[in-house]
């Protein structure tokens, strides 16, 4: 899993296709437009429709052509530069036994076979999120709680990438692999005791795929990137109400139907937007007047079959949940789980110095990797202890290759093209992993981590090889050139801002090294920190310029990627529900007649 093929497209201003703006070359971003050109976002968006076209297990060949495309149109048009796949790490006092995690991610990961000495409840850190529904969880943060309180039909235990069932018993295809048969786990109960039932999965998946409220509705319909579920359109455009091919044959057995052949299917249902809820709970959907309103049901409550039930949640502040002791499971050892919502990482550090916190981070300001001692296992984590701390402890150590890219990316519409790409001549990958994360981190020339490349070791090196901007150099030359194209002097530069979030200082040490960088060149960079659930809504708003972001894979699949490339798919305007993709307004770029 990893590769690619030769990226034969050249980054510059030379063989434009396509001037974008009106006739004078203006827009209402300071003339940016001059710079834009149709041909990668046009590209982008045909090798995307053809991943779309070609979802079947003998086309695989033909989506890892079109996968490279994508990975070319970003690079070539610089909307969005990759900096490292991530090296997840944990550190837990020896007081807390802990399972390990695997590549996925610990959000994956369920507290009911934790265990502590001398305290019932487990305490933790987060980030901010402001909502408890899973058809609207589309991070980390929010995943990692919804986890704990709801489930799904099949699961990545412990985010290791094997999946394996979890709510059902059994499942069977037929022969043309379009119909999936599940037959459901006996006695699973919902937090306030009442049965889960097939009725409970097809209300689920009805919500997914038909609420206003769902953010990941393409993950139900739509192939290769979800399930293709079996659909009728509505005279809006929309799913017609009750008609995604999902039944409840009886109690225990849910039918369901796809358009085409998906072997996917048991990884794309692991993922949160499809956990189970009470059939009827909101009345977000056709045929349903809902027990509570959805305010409350987005962050006053949950009911889910999960180890453990909500107990509080203050947005910014603090999450507990409690044990459920009616789990169909394994139950939990641990009374209570805790998150402190936090994101100075300064802060963070002290309260899990003062042991407030049994398992956490560590910002890189603190960080000393001469402190660990570990060994690597057969999944290729380090395992060992870190320490000691200032405090004298000495603690559990794990780091984890994960399937990860963390990225600063651009907003087409306000940040031209010449000035996206004179940051990627600047930007050396090494530099930033050995002096700005402390070799926490894997250096990124790609958005796709190199272990799921789509055309293998050989491909992915070449790709490396390739990589127009210089590899693990700062090529101020470079930028200077494709500057050169741009009116911008030293006298009246591009100015702009880097948003980056507070809980990741990391970026904002990177934003102004890159600044530092590009000297008396003509592009001024200022930094603006923030907290990650306000990042993500100036982006749905359109109002970011350059912003730093990550995306973990849910499930290891490269299409769960880069469907967010998709250009129609990342209008802002049409945020956060019917675009889902990444904060581009690549869009604006795409000829006319694409």
């Amino acid at each position: 899993m990893l590769g690619l093929l030769g990226g034969s497209a050249t980054v510059g201003l030379a063989g434009c296709s396509a001037l974008l703006g009106d006739e004078n070359g203006d827009d209402d971003n300071g003339g940016s437009s001059d710079y834009e050109v149709s041909e990668h976002a046009d590209k982008a968006q045909a090798a995307w429709q053809t991943v779309v076209d070609n979802p079947g297990p003998d086309a695989e060949e033909t989506r890892n052509e079109a996968y490279v495309e994508i990975e070319e149109a970003v690079r070539d048009d610089m909307v969005l530069l990759p900096l490292y796949h991530s090296k997840g790490e944990r550190f837990w006092y020896d007081y807390v036994d802990i399972p390990e995690h695997g590549a996925l991610g610990s959000h994956h990961q369920q507290f009911n076979e934790v265990e502590l000495e001398g305290d019932s409840e487990l305490n933790l850190l987060n980030s901010s999120f402001d909502e408890l529904d899973p058809i609207m969880s589309t991070d980390t943060a929010s995943g990692v709680v919804i986890t704990q309180l709801y489930e799904t039909l099949t699961h990545y235990p412990d985010g290791v990438a094997e999946v394996e069932n979890q709510l059902i018993e059994g499942v069977e295809t037929s022969e043309d692999s379009q119909t999936w048969t599940f037959t459901l786990k006996e006695g699973v109960q919902f937090h306030d005791g009442q049965e889960l039932t097939a009725d409970d999965v097809v209300y689920s998946f009805r919500r997914l795929a038909e609420s206003e409220y769902s953010e990941r509705a393409n993950f139900i319909l739509d192939t290769p990137l979800g399930l293709g579920i079996e659909y009728e359109e509505g005279e809006d455009g929309g799913v017609a109400p009750d008609s995604i091919g999902v039944e409840a044959v009886d109690d225990r057995t849910v039918e369901l139907t796809l358009r085409e052949p998906n072997p996917a299917v048991l990884d794309v249902l692991t993922y949160d937007g499809f956990a189970i809820v009470p059939e009827g709970i909101v009345g977000d959907v056709e045929g349903y007047d809902g027990e509570v309103d959805h305010d409350e049901f987005r962050t006053g409550m949950a009911n889910g079959t999960g180890p453990f039930q909500f107990d509080e949640f203050t947005p910014g502040e603090e999450m507990r949940v409690v044990r459920n002791d009616n789990y169909h499971g394994t139950a939990a050892s641990v009374e209570s789980v805790h998150w402190e919502i936090n994101e100075d990482p300064e802060s963070r550090f002290t309260y899990a110095m003062e042991q407030n916190a049994d398992v956490f981070d560590i910002p890189t300001s603190q960080y000393d990797p001469e402190l660990i001692d570990a060994e690597e296992d057969d999944m290729g984590r380090e395992v060992g202890t870190y320490g000691p701390f200032e405090n004298d402890e000495e603690t559990n150590y794990l780091a984890v290759p994960e399937l990860g890219t963390y990225y600063f990316a651009f907003n087409v519409t306000n940040v031209p093209r010449p000035v996206r790409q004179a940051i990627a001549y600047v930007v050396n990958h090494e530099e930033l992993i050995q002096d700005v994360l402390s070799e926490r981190g894997f250096e990124a020339f790609s958005f796709t981590p190199p272990r799921m490349w789509p055309t293998g070791d050989d491909g992915y090196d070449q790709w490396v090889d390739e990589w127009p901007y210089g590899v693990n150099e700062t090529d101020i030359e470079g930028a200077r050139e494709v500057l050169e194209e741009t009116d911008y002097t030293s006298d009246d530069p591009f100015e702009m801002t880097a948003a980056t979030y507070e809980s990741a200082p990391e970026y904002a040490e990177m934003a102004e090294l890159i600044r530092q960088k590009l000297g008396d060149l003509p592009v001024e960079i200022n930094n603006n920190s923030t907290q990650f659930s306000t990042l993500q809504d100036r982006g749905e708003d359109g109002d970011l310029e350059m912003y730093s972001l990550g995306w973990v894979w849910s499930w290891p699949d490269v299409a769960y990627g880069h469907f967010g490339f998709e250009p129609k798919n990342t209008n802002t305007s049409e945020m956060p529900n019917s675009a889902t993709g990444y904060y581009l307004d690549w869009q604006a770029n795409l000829d006319e007649e694409a």
